[in-house]
């Protein structure tokens, strides 16, 4: 019987479908038949797995040949299946013994001599296997290492396909020419999307625990600010930041990931599939294990920001910054639309993206914090009179970030002017990032044993009537909070994220549940108004 079959993954978000890859061989004029609604860059795959075979030693079938892709009703893009494709044929052909192929994954691209060639989403694609029941698994050599991740699979890294024939034939395995050292290898340009780099800020830029580059120490001042950024880290609370230009709200946000905790197994994964999928893995860094932070530019699309984009939807912003740190530096200037677009997944944690050939799902837990002059100018105070925009210009200025939003932030800091005595004091540095770092890794163990045997895993996350219901603040903590409940200072989602900034402030200090005090500081970090409390977390210890 001229046929074969076996396995490869369609992906759909960082969600993978297992496809089965079938090969036929029938008397007749020779043709290639691709079936199995392949996109443009799957149909070219005839082209390319024919060269492939035969400048792989192999004798092309000269016969009718249809390759189908089920279940057909999936669609299927990229040159992921040309392994596949390839390993079938060669089986239908019977130079593979079909029976070995049948219960095997394969995901890779060929080149036009045979080379193997990676794509993006492996570690997706080998979970989406592992989840089907498949064990075995061939992927191009220089992404085994990512594949290796899931547990529970074998991987073969195979670099062309005459050793994979070899390897499937039980065969002297051919050893393949290194590229020369000090090269870089030009099978890795598969595993990057042109204009995703380092200058976009779509990139992820792991944030290394007590980045020496970024300590929290070189911010001067700001004490409000930085226990702010503090609570922030501890709870998983957004953040807002208002003032002038140069007072430090960009250094304080690219500080945030470094006092995060180290991501867990789990969510290393999360993370590493969707930096996977965009094309964004760190160079022979197979696994992502520290908090992602993101800053895309201020022009940056509603498609950019949340995803989408023509053809297959691609993650934006907030899903490249999942587990991690979203900074939208002058908030004010993003297109108004595509910041109310944040409002879902900041309620929801992940991106559901509809086209008419399917829904996309995205994850997107992120930690946002966005930065804004107080006016076009920046220079607006209630101290001075340096502001030189009229009012209406400044009311239309703040005007452009919207109430919706601004409610689902937890936290809005008024940063101030470095004062000339603070810039010049010798010996006032703050706290180091390691300082920082160890209270934020023991309030964030506090709240997890709190939240243990809960689908919660930081304050941020709990819904407000588990809070009023399980969790109480003491007898009469939250009085002054209802008080501004009443007075419609705050709205009701504003008192619940008081409680849950208040949870956060007693886990930092060690407190079995927050007291007044706490809560007043939590009101302090919400509304901007001085409660008469330590703005210091080692002050309230």
């Amino acid at each position: 019987m001229a046929f074969a079959r076996t396995c490869s993954v369609a992906l759909v978000g960082v969600e993978g479908v297992v496809v089965e890859v079938q090969a036929d061989l029938e008397p007749g004029v020779a043709a290639f038949t691709l079936v199995g609604l392949p996109d443009k860059s799957l149909t070219e795959s005839r082209d390319r797995v024919r060269a492939a075979v035969v400048n792989s030693g192999a004798a092309w079938p000269q016969k009718k040949l249809t390759v189908g892709l089920s279940p057909a009703s999936v669609p299927k893009s990229g040159s992921g299946f040309d392994l596949a494709v390839a390993a079938a044929v060669l089986g239908a052909a019977e130079r593979i013994d079909p029976r070995v192929l049948a219960d095997i994954v394969m995901i890779g691209e060929l080149g036009l001599d045979g080379r193997v060639r990676p794509v993006r989403g492996v570690l997706p694609a080998v979970l989406a296997a592992a989840d089907a029941g498949y064990e075995q698994v061939v992927v191009p050599e220089c992404a085994a290492a990512e594949a290796s991740l899931v547990p529970g699979v074998s991987v073969l890294g195979v670099r062309s396909l005459r050793q994979l024939i070899a390897i499937l034939a039980d065969e002297p395995v051919p050893d393949e020419e290194q590229d020369e050292l000090g090269r870089p290898d030009p099978l890795l340009a598969g595993l990057r999307v042109p204009g995703t780099g380092a200058a976009t800020g779509m990139h992820s830029v792991g944030a290394a625990q007590h980045d020496h580059g970024h300590d929290l120490a070189d911010v001067v001042g700001q004490l409000s600010a930085r226990t702010a950024v503090e609570v922030a880290a501890a709870g998983g609370h957004h953040l807002f930041l208002e003032g002038p230009p140069g007072a430090g709200k960009t250094m304080l946000a690219e500080r945030l990931p470094t006092i995060l905790p180290r991501l867990g197994r789990q969510e290393s994964l999360e993370v590493t599939a969707v930096h996977s999928v965009a094309g964004l893995l760190p160079p022979g860094k197979p696994l992502i294990d520290v908090a992602p932070y993101c800053a895309p530019h201020h022009s940056a699309t509603m498609q950019a920001l949340v995803g989408g984009g023509p053809g297959i939807a691609r993650p934006g912003a907030v899903s490249l910054s999942h587990r991690g740190v979203l900074f939208l530096d002058e908030t004010p200037e993003f297109n108004s639309q595509a910041l109310d677009a944040l409002r879902q997944p900041l309620e929801a944690g992940h991106v559901v993206i509809a086209r008419s050939a399917g829904v996309v799902r995205f994850p997107a837990k992120f930690l946002m914090v966005l930065a804004a002059n107080p006016c076009p100018c920046g220079r607006f105070s209630q101290r001075d009179d340096l502001c030189e925009c009229p009012p209406p210009a400044i009311r239309r200025y703040q005007a452009r970030l919207s109430g919706p939003l601004l409610d689902r932030v937890d936290l809005r800091i008024e940063v101030d002017r470095v004062t000339r005595t603070e810039l010049t004091a010798c010996g006032a540095r703050g706290e180091s990032t390691a300082t920082v770092a160890d209270r934020v890794r023991a309030a964030r163990e506090r709240a997890a044993e709190r939240l243990a045997g809960t689908p919660w895993r930081t304050n941020s996350e709990v819904p407000g009537r588990e809070l009023r219901s399980r969790w109480y603040a003491a007898s009469g903590a939250m009085d002054e909070a209802e008080r501004n409940l009443e007075r419609g200072v705050l709205t009701a989602r504003g008192l619940d994220r008081v409680l849950r900034v208040a949870w956060t402030v007693a886990d930092l200090v060690g407190h079995d549940r927050p007291d007044a005090t706490d809560v007043a500081l939590a009101l302090q970090l919400r509304t901007g108004v001085p409660r008469g409390v330590p703005m210091a977390i080692g002050a309230l210890t």
